[in-house]
């Protein structure tokens, strides 16, 4: 089975208005390259023009992009809200 299967059993509510990350304005190349090959969820796309595209939206809450990085590449990273989030699913 497929990772993208896998991942498509899980269950999201998303809090639309209060996004869990944020990535900075201006990270640094480097590290962003580093986001993307980190994110297991692949949220992380870097685009042909050097700037990053992110959604929240999937996010598998692991916390990686969070130990790889400082303020400087994301401005806010945090658990959503109670009731917000991902329900894993197995099986």
């Amino acid at each position: 089975m497929k990772t993208e299967v896998k991942l498509s059993k899980n269950h999201y509510v998303i809090d639309e208005n209060q996004p869990h990350i944020i990535p900075a304005d201006h990270p640094d190349r480097q590290i962003l390259r580093q986001l993307v090959n980190v994110c297991p969820a692949g949220l992380y796309q870097l685009n042909p023009d050097g700037s990053l595209s992110f959604d929240y939206h999937g996010c598998l809450e692991c916390g990686s992009c969070r130990l790889l990085c400082d303020e400087k590449t994301l401005a806010r990273w945090r658990y959503p809200a109670a009731g917000y989030g991902v329900t894993f699913r197995f099986g």
